[in-house]
């Protein structure tokens, strides 16, 4: 009875774990979007991807997981240094998204700016 419980409650953890949206770190808080490509005195520092799993709440593309691959990729380019993000784009959406609940993209350039 012991051994069900606990893989009971293990299961209910690991579940509750991949459902979760990315949250901003401090550092992530810092990083803004622009449409407009940066300046000359902009240094670019390479380009990363924020993803959000839908594998269990089956929301390909809707608004919380959007915001959860915005977030990820935020805190992605605060660890590669950078401030900005050029460019953010989300991929579209293939044949097989129809069907199967597939990771939310978001890709950008990061670049470093005064």
């Amino acid at each position: 009875m012991r051994i069900k419980m606990l893989l009971g409650l293990s299961a209910a953890m690991l579940l509750a774990g991949c459902s979760t949206t990315h949250q901003l770190d401090a550092a992530g808080q810092q990083v803004k979007f622009t449409d407009s490509k940066p300046g000359k005195d902009c240094q670019l520092i390479g380009e990363v991807t924020g993803t959000q799993s839908n594998w269990l709440s089956g929301s390909g593309g809707n608004g919380s997981s959007m915001r959860g691959a915005a977030n990820d990729l935020r805190n992605k380019a605060a660890a590669m240094g950078g401030n900005t993000i050029y460019g953010a784009n989300s991929p579209t959406q293939s044949f097989v998204s129809s069907f199967v609940p597939v990771d939310s993209k978001m890709i950008g350039q990061v670049y470093k700016c005064p």
